[in-house]
């Protein structure tokens, strides 16, 4: 029989071994310091002597979001991420993995990624200024997450019109903050799908740093949204395009196509914030793309001689930088099903939050990878980089001879030296259009509560 004071000393030597530098680059960036601060804060440090303790469980939830197709129970074997059962054994039930991510909760992996995404990407922003302007963008998206009595009633659904009823999955809306040219995201926030993305996106404009320009939809184009930017904080500023009912008055002709406009503040505005002026300064640019429709952006860089139209002109396309972001997210990372599998709200938010710390983890390696080859970080292969960076964690993870992991890291980083895509050609353009044609079936819909039968 097992001596138990000798099982627990061998568990807790076990776990002292157990840290991120035994892993690739991909995950030595979080910084173990932070993981035990937020499981103290958040009041879900593991006490007590369990197989699958709360830091463990964290990565549990990140290698989840890396491992798409991989069973959870299949993830912790992998990664030996359970602490030796008395018998020595490794192996450890399904129905234990469930019980220490609901032990967890979703507090810790909030504070993790709130911590961890201010810090890389606002350092990211500082380090590929536009004209002492950090670049970040603000936008939103839907993710379907599993369909569960407990997720349908907190998440809601998007309404398929013409009496067609609601769509097969919940939906949940997620709207981010995202520094451009890394895509690091510096602030996130999601909920249910009834609630509107700019009301999501209140909580962020907060996590805009001083001294830096960020660009929006025009869904955003409104003053209590656009005016806090500009009168809170030190030198931030925004960008967007008018939408064709915005209406101004030209102040002064500034350039070709570049105008100071004033914009008025309606009364409803004003009613809902007393605090917002009657009227505002921006500045509106013209410009015209060949094959698409004219355009106008107004922004509030209304200093022509610090900020160039024709640089301003160029630098608004780089919003599309965050819809490649969501795409990475979506279509990469969760492999085009753009599911998140847990069927709880609480471990829905749990998953989600580990997916945004892994893609910021993977975001971040790839900026080192690109300094080191002195390419900007878009240029490197975001699915390229993922199938490697797992394939290398796993491999981390087996290994028995701690000495071959220098070499392997090595080999790693010359054959992310391939990854690098070509130079983006910006003169090529494509119409949105659809891929894929509509299944000839009948969708399944939820079943009608009036009469319990369901809806074709």
């Amino acid at each position: 029989m097992i001596n138990f004071d000798e099982s627990l000393v061998e568990a807790l030597e076990f776990t002292a071994g157990f840290t991120p530098e035994a892993f690739p680059n991909l995950v030595k960036h979080l910084v173990p310091a932070w993981i035990e601060e937020g499981l103290h804060s958040t009041g879900t440090a593991t006490i007590r002597r369990r197989r699958l303790p709360a830091d463990r469980t964290v990565w549990l939830v990140l290698a989840m979001a890396l491992m798409r197709d991989w069973p959870i129970t299949q993830v912790a074997q992998q990664l030996e991420l359970a602490l030796p059962a008395l018998d020595g054994s490794l192996t450890v039930a399904p129905s234990a993995l469930a019980q220490a991510r609901a032990r967890l909760g979703a507090e810790p992996m909030e504070w993790l990624f709130l911590r961890s995404a201010e810090e890389w990407a606002n350092a990211s922003a500082d380090r590929d200024r536009w004209r002492g302007l950090g670049l970040y963008a603000v936008d939103g998206s839907t993710m379907r997450v599993a369909d569960s009595p407990e997720n349908r009633a907190h998440f809601g659904s998007h309404d398929a019109g013409a009496g067609r009823g609601i769509s097969g999955y919940p939906l949940m809306r997620v709207v981010v903050l995202m520094a451009l040219r890394s895509h690091l995201l510096a602030a996130a926030t999601f909920g249910p799908f009834v609630i509107d993305e700019r009301v999501y996106a209140r909580s962020l404009w907060q996590s805009v740093p001083d001294q830096s320009l960020v660009l929006v939809d025009r869904n955003f184009l409104q003053a209590d949204v656009l005016i806090p930017m500009m009168t809170v904080g030190i030198n931030r500023h925004w960008m967007t395009r008018a939408k064709t009912n915005t209406q101004f008055r030209q102040i002064r002709r500034l350039g070709g196509g570049d105008d100071l406009v004033e914009m008025e503040v309606s009364r409803e505005a004003r009613r809902k914030d007393p605090s917002l002026p009657t009227h505002f300064d921006v500045r509106a640019i013209r410009y015209q793309r060949k094959g698409f429709q004219p355009q106008l952006l107004l922004t509030s860089l209304v200093d022509s001689k610090l900020y160039p139209a024709d640089e301003l002109r160029a630098l608004y396309h780089e919003r599309w930088e965050i819809e490649l972001g969501f795409g990475e997210i979506k279509t990469d990372m969760l492999e085009r099903l753009e599911t998140i599998r847990s069927k709880s709200p609480i471990a829905v938010a749990q998953e989600m939050w580990g997916v945004l710390i892994a893609y910021n983890l993977v975001r971040l390696e790839m900026e080192r990878i690109a300094d080191e080859l002195g390419v900007a970080p878009t240029r490197i292969s975001f699915v390229a980089a993922l199938r490697y960076f797992v394939e290398q964690w796993l491999w981390a993870s087996t290994t028995t001879t701690p000495g071959a992991i220098p070499k392997r890291l090595a080999t790693m980083r010359d054959r992310i030296r391939r990854f690098v895509l070509p130079p983006r050609r910006p003169e090529r353009f494509f119409p949105r259009a659809v891929k894929l044609k509509m299944s000839n079936y009948d969708r399944k819909r939820p079943a009608k509560s009036s009469s319990g039968s369901r809806a074709k």
